[in-house]
């Protein structure tokens, strides 16, 4: 008898044990976080990245690929390190994407002006696939913004901007 009252104990505190794991799991955060900048911002962050890269996986790059093609493009002869900056990118991210675009022959290093300075330029697949993002971006963002208003949308690129700048 004492075997099956030791066995009941265990399970109770093994049920115990998962009801606090669910409880700990479903309870909601406090206001003070469930509000802070930092945490909604970072789940927005994650949230548009991965719709947008589902959206260009078609093309085979990924949104960070994507900005990263536009800045080579668009601030030609800058060195990676700006490119990077350009489009908030950490350098190991740059040095990942930047391999990951020259083995899909996308981008290709060249020598800069001065011997540490890093340059890339397109290739002719690279500006045609670009070509091809770019025409396709309105319709793309456009998609992206379902649900949110123009007024809410400049709002939101106002107050990430200046929180970018601090």
């Amino acid at each position: 008898m004492g075997s099956n009252n030791g066995k009941a104990e265990s399970t109770a505190k093994r049920l115990d044990v998962v009801v606090m794991a669910f409880q700990w799991f479903t309870m909601t955060l406090p206001n003070d976080l469930a509000d802070c900048l930092v945490l909604n911002t970072v789940a927005s962050a994650r949230s548009l990245l991965k719709r947008w890269d589902a959206k260009l996986k078609p093309y085979g790059v990924t949104v960070q690929q994507f900005f990263l093609l536009a800045a080579i493009r668009f601030l030609p002869e800058q060195p990676v390190m700006t490119l990077a900056e350009s489009i908030a990118l950490d350098r190991t991210s740059l040095t990942r994407n930047l391999d990951l675009l020259e083995k899909k022959g996308l981008v290709q290093r060249i020598p800069g002006l001065a011997r540490s300075r890093r340059v890339c330029e397109l290739t002719s697949a690279g500006g045609l696939l670009l070509n091809q993002l770019l025409a396709a971006w309105p319709e793309a963002r456009m998609s992206s913004l379902e649900g949110i208003s123009e007024e809410e949308a400049e709002i939101y690129l106002r107050v990430v901007r200046r929180l970018a700048t601090q």
